[in-house]
């Protein structure tokens, strides 16, 4: 991981967007700072597109969706967006369909509560009731989990079909093909009827845990919040950079630094 000053100015020049993860990476403490807000506000009125994409649910992140600053909020690791009309109101879009959705739900709450029985601490995440496409198991939000233990949640998850990731303070599993990365991909020929992958080296990726690796891999403009760190030897794939400070305060690093090469 580089540090951040050591990316080239003329690719901070030539971005058309960023994508962000939310927990640890937009929020410090379980807040968004008016530095965030105020770094979201700047990088829409130099043109960037700006797309948070996290594995919260989409009840908790509807509320977030109508008032930040950002195009969109791909939640559930890539299965739901939510994206304000020209009217305020915020409208949800599904990667699976109905029918889809409501077998894959009854599946995975059987799912969650094999975990819950069979593996001692392990709990569902507080925000579980705003889920429609994935599941939880809290480990640092407002439970702590070993690695071991977190290990046991993943195996017992991938070990039923699913896909399941490791973010800053949860464990996530789901049914379908759907990811961060595929979330993205999804919503610019939603948003912008364009391909990712003719752009991807004009888009910013900024995360900071496991579940961001996959991103980390694919985006040359990947950008690490400082608390990357503690995650960095289970990283697959680290960040090309990273950012002098932790949380939301990295991520107005990153803006600052988009922008000061734009200026």
């Amino acid at each position: 991981m580089q540090p951040l000053s050591q990316w080239p100015p003329a690719a901070r020049r030539d971005l058309v967007g960023v994508f962000t993860d939310i927990d640890d990476t937009l929020t410090t403490e379980g807040a968004v700072t008016s530095d965030v807000l105020d770094a979201l506000g700047a990088l829409r009125a130099a043109g960037l597109a700006r797309v948070a994409i996290t594995g919260r649910p989409v009840g908790w992140s509807e509320p977030f969706a109508a008032v930040w600053p950002v195009d969109a909020i791909v939640a559930e690791n890539g299965a739901v967006a939510l994206v304000r009309t020209a009217k305020g109101a915020v409208e949800k879009r599904y990667q699976q369909d109905a029918v889809t959705r409501a077998h894959n739900f009854e599946r995975m709450q059987a799912v969650l509560a094999r975990v819950e029985r069979e593996i001692p601490g392990a709990r569902r995440a507080t925000d579980s009731a705003g889920r429609e496409c994935d599941i939880a198991v809290d480990h640092s939000e407002f439970t702590r989990l070993d690695d071991a233990t977190i290990a046991q949640v993943v195996a017992l998850m991938r070990g039923e079909g699913m896909h399941a990731t490791v973010s800053s303070i949860h464990v996530n599993g789901w049914y379908g093909d759907h990811n961060k990365l595929e979330g993205a991909r999804w919503i610019v020929r939603e948003l912008w009827g364009r391909q990712l992958g003719d752009e991807m080296q004009h888009w910013a990726y900024v995360g900071d845990s496991t579940n961001d690796a996959l991103m980390f891999e694919h985006f040359a403009h990947s950008i690490g919040v400082a608390n990357v760190r503690r995650f960095e030897s289970a990283l697959s794939h680290l960040p090309r950079y990273v950012a002098p400070s932790e949380r939301g305060a990295g991520f107005a690093e990153v803006a600052a630094a988009i922008l000061q090469a734009r200026a």
